[in-house]
């Protein structure tokens, strides 16, 4: 995984406490490897399975308290044990790392959701350990904002995507909007290609404000933190908008100007 795959993920912020950023660096990193084995280079889908499990016996050599093989591993034990990090978000990572691999299509909004409860929801679950704040409640809003997140990912990218062969869109809503895939491999952005995006976004937002009384629950730095990355995303739904949702060949990215705006929209209870 590349800085660009993870946009909204907090490594090296300056709004990070120090005392968190070698964790977080640890989680990244682990993140990162273990999504280029699914995206990267040109190995067939089952040398990238097998990397894969490579990476689930590291983890259960965390997990058994045994030393890991790789010095990436050896150092997210490190922090695993210094912060005393739940095991199963890792796992639910790799799960949804797998699946890119051999799922390339997304049935329902249900099935994708499933997805990110395992390719999105897992970071914000570790974050929250890290900051001491994983209550049920915070977690059930670190949800909503993680899998808004992820969604909104998708929809900044879809072109990036179809490059890949993959389409995220769930199939029955493109049916039910009359969008077919000749819309993607041709980007063509006709009315009711920006009707389903309308939906979509319009749903990614919904979620992220669901989500969104977390950024004020947490406190100083990590609760600026939260808040900058809730306006992050809902900044890129706005920028999908105003291009009308032609994300084809015009690709919303945060421009210094929107940190700027990001700033000011995240004082506490801006939402």
């Amino acid at each position: 995984m590349s800085v660009e795959h993870y946009e909204n993920f907090p490594v090296a912020s300056i709004l990070m406490p120090r005392r968190l950023r070698k964790p977080v660096a640890a989680i990244y990193h682990f993140a990162r490897e273990a999504d280029d084995i699914a995206d990267e280079g040109d190995f067939s889908d089952q040398e990238r399975l097998n990397k894969l499990d490579e990476f689930r016996a590291e983890l259960a050599r965390i997990a058994a308290h045994e030393k890991p093989l790789t010095p990436l591993f050896q150092h997210l034990a490190v922090e695993v044990a210094q912060h005393e990090l739940p095991m199963q978000p890792f796992y639910d990572l790799l799960d949804a790392f797998s699946q890119d691999v051999v799922q390339k299509r997304y049935a329902n909004y249900e099935e994708l959701l499933d997805y990110c409860r395992r390719s999105a929801n897992p970071v914000g679950t570790l974050m929250l350990h890290l900051y001491e704040e994983a209550t049920p409640v915070n977690i059930a809003y670190s949800d909503a904002i993680c899998t808004a997140l992820q969604l909104i990912n998708f929809w900044q990218d879809v072109a990036k995507d179809d490059a890949i062969a993959r389409i995220y869109l769930p199939l029955d809503e493109m049916q039910k909007f009359n969008v077919c895939e000749k819309n993607i491999t041709e980007k063509i952005c006709d009315d009711a290609w920006r009707a389903l995006m309308k939906f979509q976004v319009d749903r990614a937002r919904t979620l992220m404000l669901q989500g969104a009384p977390l950024g004020s629950i947490l406190t100083g730095r990590i609760g600026l933190e939260m808040r900058m990355i809730i306006q992050g995303g809902l900044r890129i739904l706005k920028k999908i908008e105003n291009v009308d949702y032609d994300v084809f060949n015009k690709r919303p990215v945060l421009r210094p100007l929107d940190w700027l705006i990001m700033l000011a929209k995240s004082a506490p209870h801006t939402y």
